[in-house]
């Protein structure tokens, strides 16, 4: 049975490919979660063809973006996973040659307590939490080329003005030592320009950390806060990088929601409010028939599809085009439960691609 939707899929992307590069160029970023237990598991799954795995392909090469931004999947030194799962998206007929991934700082080890435990080595204890480096990373596929990037990953925390450093008592947790060599970004921030035909256009790329699993410090929500945070500063020249070039998308997996869900909400309302953004709300048809009975905001809008009634669904994902820029569609990558892809989307993911078509002006 899914074989059968994998290659239905795959029709749809040969179908509207050609329209995608003739009359726009579609961003998107999914959090495909395709983070294993070990190094090399993922490549593994890849070459042995795993259900998710194939699912998620599947999901991609319906969705047909011209640009992708992954989270949540395993780095390696060497690219193989990523070079086998685009030659998989090749194969079902999404040419996307162009790639860029870098160490995340997802299961880096800090050689600190960073969770203020009293144990070092472990999962919490790394620059961002992975039980392994690489754990849960970040990349880039793209059917024009990449230009040089900007890696913000190693960005210190403490830099970063107006930040929200965690405390107890007055002091900083769980050491100031801690708190003066802990990064940012709890996977990465990247600046990657995509060299368009229309001219370069650079994609503010992150996934941030899950605003809980933390305790009174409030670590996580605090951290969350300022990973969104950051663009902001970026764009108002208040880092010590200048401010791109050239029109933007902020993109990816902010684990915030504006209305719904836990979380310090103000830092995601402030960019989405950001007069240098547009915020087109992509929406789709099995969001909205999702809704959680408590839900405040409007179910179409979500992109993650959690359990019932805590987290519940929420909208966590996000693709924000410059201002300047002409917005020409969007959507959630979610159909109705009885669309012959809604077992594909299932199985790929909790969370959902997220897309929107650009022109330019």
């Amino acid at each position: 049975m899914l074989r059968r939707l994998i290659s239905l899929a795959t029709t749809l992307a040969l179908a509207g490919a050609n329209a995608s590069l003739a009359e726009s160029l579609r961003v998107a970023t999914f959090e495909v979660e395709l983070k294993r237990r070990g190094p090399g598991l993922l490549l593994a799954d890849i070459l042995t063809g795993d259900e998710q795995v194939e699912a998620v392909v599947a999901v991609i090469a319906a969705a047909s973006p011209d640009v992708l931004l992954l989270t949540g999947f395993d780095h390696d030194h060497e690219g193989h996973a990523l070079a086998a799962f685009a030659d998989l998206l090749d194969e079902a007929g999404l040419n996307l040659a162009h790639r860029f991934a870098a160490r995340p700082n997802a299961g880096l080890p800090s050689g600190l307590d960073l969770d203020g435990n009293g144990r070092l080595g472990e999962a919490r204890d790394a620059q961002g939490y992975g039980a392994f480096t690489g754990q849960g990373g970040m990349a880039i596929l793209s059917r024009y080329p990449l230009g040089a990037v900007r890696d913000f990953s190693a960005f210190l925390w403490a830099d970063l003005p107006g930040a929200l450093p965690p405390m107890v008592d007055g002091l900083p947790f769980p050491s100031a030592e801690a708190q003066a060599a802990r990064r940012l970004s709890s996977v990465a921030h990247w600046d990657v320009p995509v060299i368009t035909p229309d001219g370069p256009l650079h994609l503010l790329a992150f996934n941030a950390t899950t605003p809980v699993f933390d305790g009174p410090e409030d670590l996580n929500g605090r951290r969350n806060h300022d990973e969104i945070l950051f663009w902001q500063r970026l764009l108002d020249g208040a880092l010590p990088f200048d401010p791109p070039a050239g029109p933007v998308v902020v993109i990816g997996n902010a684990n915030l929601d504006p209305t719904d869900g836990d979380g310090r909400r103000e830092a995601i309302r402030a960019l989405l409010d950001d007069s240098r953004l547009q915020d087109p709300q992509p929406a789709s048809i099995g969001g909205a028939q999702a809704a959680n009975p408590e839900h405040r905001g409007d179910p179409a809008l979500d992109t993650a599809d959690w359990s019932d009634p805590m987290p519940g669904n929420l909208r966590v994902a996000y693709v924000l085009p410059d201002a300047r820029l002409e917005v020409s569609g969007a959507g959630v990558f979610w159909p109705a439960p009885d669309d012959p892809l809604a077992e594909v989307v299932e199985t790929a993911s909790r969370h959902r691609l997220v897309w929107v078509d650009l022109e330019f002006n």
